[in-house]
């Protein structure tokens, strides 16, 4: 018997596309994506055009589900949640992070410097007392992330 636990993120801005495309940039993968449209929402519909369903899916194993949650449109509720470090401590108010594992320091360099761009460091990537690496951000989605090498 065997279990596969995905995350699946809901996005308050419209922003699940634009997620998913990025997240396929930084760890690779195909992005499957279908829209409200296509489950026979009128095309008309302000949401219409929001992503009901997706994901990113890689050959490396990671996977990520996404969907834009309808009637909601403020990109600033969504990222009011913050994650800090304070006096040794991460502070946050966020309900979860997304936790990435590499086998090694140089796999894991690449993927914190793609999602990097536009995100907000919250503990910059470097050798600690438990891994080769260590590193926490929030991506430009508002999403934190934990990288570290197993």
């Amino acid at each position: 018997m065997s279990i596969t636990v995905t995350t699946h993120l809901n996005f308050r801005a419209g922003e699940a596309r634009a997620a998913l495309d990025f997240y396929a940039g930084a760890f690779g993968g195909e992005v499957t994506a279908a829209t409200y449209a296509d489950f026979g929402m009128p095309p008309e519909l302000p949401d219409a055009q929001r992503i009901v369903f997706g994901q990113v899916v890689s050959p490396e194993g990671f996977r990520v589900m996404a969907y834009d949650v309808p009637g909601t449109g403020d990109p600033g509720a969504a990222r009011s949640a913050s994650t800090r470090r304070e006096n040794g401590m991460t502070i946050t108010h966020q309900p979860f992070f997304v936790s990435v594992r590499a086998g090694s320091l140089n796999e894991l360099g690449g993927y914190w410097e793609r999602l990097a761009e536009g995100a907000t460091v919250v503990e910059p990537l470097a050798a600690s007392a438990w891994s080769a690496g260590f590193g926490m951000l929030t991506d430009r989605f508002g999403v934190t992330w934990v990288l570290d090498v197993a």
